[in-house]
């Protein structure tokens, strides 16, 4: 019964199997709420908070994913003409490569057709896709207790080859070519087939590298290879490299985006949800009741474990 029970489980993760119950309603359309501040120019405030991924989040309450809310705010936003500068709140270790690059292809687009200027300001997080996405900001602050930098490419796998022979399971694979299942969790992975998963994550790299290198123009490649080792660094450290232009907290960065701007007065805006609340800017947007708490949780999606994912994250 025991190894009957752990084969399903296995079975669940492997699969990529997910279970979705909404209990409550969808999401509504974007509201503009007033944060702070006064006259008719506005300061958009962006949250880019959590895993950076284009999976909606499923469970008790369902949720636009990542991609899906910021193009969402930005679409508004460019037809608002009163929006003249948009501060970036992050607090991520990052996310998937495409996620991460599919963000910071829309901030670009944005500040192109718009000619408004980004700030972005870096919490807690702001690592690897964090900090992919950030360059895209005309500057970046980050606090003084931020932790930055994880420039580079992570690919996990999962080999269960060894347990499924513990309970007495074995998966076969019937392919039209050797390297049909390469990344397969139910077989070690050969030297060729890590060399080929190598040269993908070089490339990505060297677009991470270039991303860099566009959006910090006083730094040459071999400044940005030499920092872009995977390591993490601290605020201060990553002023010194030349990775952030300062250190300072979100309302420095409000009044920065306010500055080049050219405003001497402005409202900071949001946009949420119906039902949702923010009072200040670091305010989090709450959930319309009671449950909030509980229905912020994914207890009911399995982690999906049987894909090889390409990674702009920190994962210590």
């Amino acid at each position: 019964m025991h190894n009957r029970v752990l084969i399903g489980v296995i079975g669940l993760v492997l699969s990529g199997c997910t279970f979705n119950f909404p209990l409550f309603p969808g999401p509504g359309p974007l509201q503009e709420a007033q944060v702070e501040g006064t006259g008719k120019a506005k300061v958009l405030l962006i949250e880019i908070s959590g895993m950076i991924s284009s999976q909606e989040k499923d469970g008790l309450r369902s949720a636009p994913s990542m991609i899906a809310s910021v193009k969402e705010q930005l679409t508004r936003a460019a037809k608002d003409e009163n929006i003249k500068a948009v501060v970036l709140r992050i607090n991520t270790p990052g996310g998937t490569v495409t996620a991460s690059d599919i963000i910071y292809h829309e901030l670009k687009t944005f500040k192109a057709s718009r000619k408004v200027p980004i700030v972005a300001s870096i919490m807690d997080l702001g690592t690897s896709g964090g900090y992919y996405i950030a360059a895209a900001a005309d500057t970046v602050l980050a606090h003084p207790s931020s932790v930055t930098g994880s420039i580079g490419v992570i690919m996990l796998t999962m080999n269960a080859r060894g347990l499924l022979e513990k309970v007495g399971v074995e998966a076969t694979a019937v392919t039209s070519g050797p390297r049909k299942d390469m990344g397969s969790p139910f077989r070690t992975m050969t030297t060729e087939e890590r060399a080929i998963f190598q040269g993908l994550i070089d490339s990505f790299y060297q677009r991470f590298l270039n991303v860099v290198q566009e959006g910090r123009s006083n730094l040459q490649m071999e400044q940005i290879k030499r920092l872009a080792d995977g390591r993490i660094y601290t605020g201060e450290q990553a002023k010194e490299a030349g990775l952030v232009d300062g250190i300072g907290y979100l309302e420095d960065a409000v009044e920065l985006a306010k500055k080049k701007a050219g405003l001497t007065e402005a409202r900071v805006v949001t946009y949420q949800r119906p039902g949702e609340y923010s009072n200040n800017v670091y305010s989090k947007l709450l959930a319309p009741s009671g449950l909030a708490s509980l229905a912020d949780l994914d207890l009911l999606t399995v982690v999906r474990g049987g894909t090889p994912q390409f990674m702009y994250m920190w994962m210590p």
